[in-house]
Parts: C-alpha cells; sequence; structure tokens
C-alpha cells in the first residue's frame, strides 16, 4: 500500500506541510560538505539519496538526485539536477550504478531503513557516506532543558548505528562529525551556540521534529527560553558555547567501504 503523503514524501514528516522555508534555513555548511566530499574519495558518479533541496552534493561530479518530496524537488536550485522521484527502498537503478552514494539527514525519514540501505548498497560501488545522528546522543543537548519531548522525537527517530552497519555490510567506520559555530544548516544542533535563533517558528519547522510535539510543548519552550535568555539564566548554564568553535553532539558520519 502506498503510504506516501501528498506531495509525494515517503517518511513520517510531510514536507508539503513543514518543508516550504526549508532551503532558505537548511543550507549546507561548508565545512561539513568538506568532510563529505571527501570521504567519497574519487568517485566520479554519486546518487544522494532522500536528496531534498540538493544540500551537500559535490560539484564537479555526475550527481543523480533522488527525492520523494514535490516540494523539496521543486527547491532545488537551478544549476542542480532535477531529482527522480523515488524512495530508498525502490532505487529505479541497476545494481552497482554509482561510484559512491549519500544520504544527508534522511535515513530517519525511511519507513524501512533495512530496505533503503540495501537498495543503497545494492546500486553502489564503492562507499556509501551518511550523515545522520547517534541517538544515544541527541537527548543530552541544551535543548532537554526545554523541550525534552522535541529530543525524544529524535532520538526515537533515528536508526542506531548498529543498524546502520548491519544495513550497510563491508566494512563500516562511525565518526562523531563536530558541529561548526555559525553552522549555515540549521538542523538543531547547529544553534548550539546561538539559542535565540531557535525561537524562530520557522527555523524549527526546518527541523522536522519539531513539528511531531504539541503546540503547547513549543509555547512551553519559547517562553521558558525566553525569559532565561533575559534573565541571563541560560548564559549562565551555557553562554562557553557562543564562543566554542565547533561542539562535538550527536551528529555523525558513517561510511561503508565495498
Amino acid at each position: 500500500m502506498d503510504t506516501r503523503a501528498g506531495d509525494g514524501s515517503a517518511g513520517d514528516a510531510d514536507y508539503g506541510e513543514i518543508g516550504s522555508s526549508y532551503s532558505r534555513y537548511r543550507r549546507p555548511d561548508p565545512r561539513i560538505g568538506a568532510v563529505i566530499t571527501e570521504a567519497l574519495g574519487e568517485a566520479r558518479t554519486v546518487l544522494n539519496v532522500g536528496a531534498g533541496a540538493g544540500s551537500y552534493e559535490p560539484v564537479g561530479r555526475e550527481v543523480t538526485a533522488v527525492e520523494p518530496s514535490a516540494a523539496m524537488r521543486a527547491q532545488r536550485p537551478a544549476d542542480l539536477p532535477s531529482a527522480v522521484d523515488a524512495t530508498a527502498e525502490q532505487l529505479p537503478f541497476a545494481d552497482d550504478s554509482f561510484d559512491a552514494s549519500m544520504a544527508t539527514f534522511s535515513v530517519h525519514q525511511w519507513p524501512d531503513v533495512s530496505a533503503g540501505l540495501r537498495e543503497m548498497r545494492r546500486v553502489t560501488r564503492g562507499p556509501v557516506v551518511i550523515l545522520t545522528c547517534d541517538p544515544t546522543l541527541v537527548e543530552t543537548f541544551w535543548v532537554r532543558e526545554y523541550a525534552p519531548e522535541v529530543l525524544a522525537v529524535e532520538a526515537r527517530r533515528y536508526p542506531s548505528l548498529e543498524a546502520l552497519a548491519e544495513g550497510l555490510g563491508g566494512k563500516v567506520s562511525s565518526n562523531v562529525m563536530a558541529i561548526p559555530q555559525a553552522c549555515t544548516d540549521g538542523f538543531t544542533e547547529a544553534y548550539y551556540g546561538r539559542p535565540e535563533r531557535l525561537l524562530d517558528v520557522e527555523a524549527q519547522l526546518a527541523c522536522s521534529a519539531w513539528s511531531f510535539v504539541e503546540p503547547a510543548v513549543i509555547a512551553r519552550f519559547t517562553q521558558q527560553l525566553t525569559v532565561d535568555l533575559l534573565e541571563g539564566t541560560w548564559d549562565a548554564k551555557h553562554g562557553e558555547l557562543r564562543t566554542l568553535p565547533q561542539y562535538e553532539g550527536s551528529l555523525v558520519l558513517v561510511v561503508s567501504e565495498a
């Protein structure tokens, strides 16, 4: 049975509803992008699964993008190739079609993660590179003091690193990815030293976990964080984060070699 949302979104989040400002808030950070590009090695042909608006697609390579959401496909810049309307679990490509493949902030959206990983491995001759979050570390972030429900949602949705390694097979490495200060990719932890930014409703919507909690949770978060920022309570606890050059949280890069 087809469970895709009205705009084609294949996961538990409907990007037709929440994705309108995604490309403005989730802009690829070049420092993170450099690490992903290095992990892709010398690959000439690259598959990007759950490609969204095209974040982190390497330049100078032949990239094929797959994205089920029409709202996200429409936000791809004109200089990027159009994305194929397909899902991770049913990639419309022959075996060993690509030198490498990648997925950034995508695996937690897949209804069948194991099937999607098998498909990526099937169509890829070389490395499979996945940017994701370690669910065992998600709830250590300071947002837990204001909206633990949001982080609980994220921890529940992200597959374990063990599940990713099992699904990909081969030699798999998982390394914590340092999040740079003033990161341009607005996932929740990217605002580790800029708490004011998370009071922006559109910034919240660009992180799908916020769409899964009740409005009362967001109202409480907004009220409590606003007061703590005005009174200096947040800075008394976490002020050193404002100048920390990089933050090691739950962001990880998983690489499977063929």
